[in-house]
């Protein structure tokens, strides 16, 4: 990629700037070129251009996006003059708000389509589990109380089923990679617990209750990774 073309170079910052040292580059050179410095060296194209460089290189993920984007081999180009660079700088940071606006636009798709209903269906699994186990120790061989634990897991394998449906229905944008895979080993935990709490209904056994118990709160930990890692993206 050209000189002229490189956002780095544009704010005469090396590639390893910190953020504030591109945010006080940004600064010195607005208060040389702005339109409305009256000053000899005042220029509406360089403004432009480090305006353009700034926005990308002052938002970390869109300038982890950049810096992968430099990484790849570009082709030579012949010589501009310098009407054609500040046109292809802006044409270049128009493609690159299109894409940002692109990614934005999936990430919300997937947070309502998937990660809202998706935890939504987690919570009422989660958040019952200790209450119908309470209710159920008061007499673990009292038919009535074990028909009514029993219905509780077939309500969360219900509530599963659609978890794992709505999961698979839209796929993740790269920046909540980590929010899905905790969710995915979430479900997969949930679903190894429920059938250990099944098996205890069975036998009484309270082997397969604990390890069912224990499932259970893997599943909620990694529930909560997921919504720290969204949050963090939001």
């Amino acid at each position: 990629m050209e000189d002229s073309d490189n956002f780095y170079n544009e704010l005469h910052v090396r590639s390893s700037a910190t953020t504030a040292e591109i945010k006080q580059a940004y600064r010195r050179l607005a208060k040389i070129f702005h339109p409305d410095s009256n000053s000899e060296t005042a220029d509406h194209d360089k403004i432009v251009q480090i305006n353009a460089a700034y926005e990308v290189l002052s938002d970390p993920h869109r300038r982890h996006s950049y810096d992968q984007q430099l990484r790849r081999p570009q082709p030579q180009k012949p010589q501009r003059n310098r009407q054609q660079r500040t046109a292809d700088a802006q044409e270049h940071y128009q493609r690159y708000r299109s894409t940002a606006r692109d990614a934005d636009v999936h990430l919300e798709d997937w947070i309502q389509q998937v990660y809202v209903p998706v935890t939504r269906l987690l919570s009422r699994i989660l958040n019952s589990l200790d209450a119908q186990i309470d209710e159920l120790s008061a007499d673990p061989f009292d038919d009535e109380l074990m028909e009514n634990f029993q219905a509780y897991l077939e309500d969360c394998r219900d509530y599963l089923n659609q978890a794992q449906l709505t999961f698979r229905s839209f796929p993740n944008p790269a920046t909540v990679a980590g929010a899905a895979a905790s969710l995915y080993y979430c479900l997969n935990q949930l679903s190894d617990g429920i059938e250990e709490l099944q098996l205890f209904t069975l036998n009484y056994d309270d082997y397969y209750l604990h390890t069912g118990q224990e499932l259970f709160r893997i599943a909620a930990g990694l529930h909560y990774e997921a919504k720290e890692a969204v949050k963090d993206r939001s």
